[in-house]
């Protein structure tokens, strides 16, 4: 089954995953961890991941992003094969990871460094993402000194500081309490807007991946497979009175039903 996730007319394809699969160890011990994986994503959609733990969500977001290597099949990105690390992929983990040493800024400025990049055209730049995502005025404050939100927003900022093209983005508001995740949704739904990135969430929270998705990917429990695809159809810029509607509502249950029915789902 082919799966295309689709915001607009008339844009092409930008991630083409076939056949894929990974398997962790060997063939007679290892651990399937996906299956056939068929799907293909639109430049500049929006895609919530959502499954069981342990299904395989993090393992897809990692080999797109070429930091894991696969088994079976083929992954391009831009009709070229994703192997390695790429320069256009910026990727979000949960944790924002922030060096305590370093100034905010100078957290920003990393991949600058790591690849290369001009410094001064960069710092013009990192100040600019620090102003989207609003953190002007905290470039010189220490990681420590700033909220579990803040630094996600700052991590973000990193991710988007290369210019990449797709942001990966692996469970990057799970650690933090649901009144600051509601003010980072609407936080990220406004800097994809602005961006116009790809983005792929893996979330484990449904009302997330309907909030902030084009569509949203349910996949089976391990091995991973791509059990169906939900189309969000709600307008934008969203807000979270669009939680009642009944559009959210029906989503909701749909990808509920598909876990009471097959296992699982936290």
């Amino acid at each position: 089954m082919e799966i295309s996730a689709l915001r607009s007319q008339g844009k092409a394809d930008y991630i083409n995953i076939q056949n894929l699969s990974k398997r962790f160890g060997g063939e007679q011990d290892g651990v399937l961890a996906l299956n056939n994986i068929n799907c293909t994503i639109e430049e500049g959609s929006f895609v919530s991941v959502v499954g069981p733990s342990g299904c395989g969500k993090s393992t897809l977001l990692r080999i797109v992003a070429g930091l894991l290597p696969y088994n079976e099949g083929s992954v391009q990105m831009d009709s070229q094969p994703i192997v390695g690390t790429r320069r256009d992929v910026g990727v979000v983990f949960q944790n924002s990871i922030m060096l305590p040493w370093r100034s905010v800024l100078e957290n920003v400025m990393l991949p600058a460094e790591v690849l290369g990049l001009d410094i001064a055209a960069s710092r013009k730049r990192a100040m600019e993402l620090l102003e989207m995502v609003g953190l002007a005025g905290f470039e010189n404050k220490a990681p420590l000194q700033l909220s579990g939100g803040m630094q996600q927003r700052a991590s973000i900022a990193r991710a988007l500081l290369h210019d990449p093209k797709i942001l990966l983005m692996d469970e990057p508001f799970g650690a933090l309490d649901a009144m600051t995740r509601e003010q980072m949704n609407l936080e990220l739904q406004r800097i994809w807007s602005e961006s116009g990135k790809t983005v792929i969430l893996i979330t484990h929270s449904i009302p997330e991946a309907i909030f902030l998705g084009d569509v949203v990917f349910v996949m089976t429990a391990r091995p991973g497979a791509l059990q169906r695809i939900i189309r969000i159809d709600l307008p934008r810029p969203r807000n979270m009175d669009m939680m009642s509607m009944s559009g959210f509502a029906s989503a909701a249950h749909e990808i509920r039903e598909l876990f009471n029915h097959t296992g699982s789902f936290d």
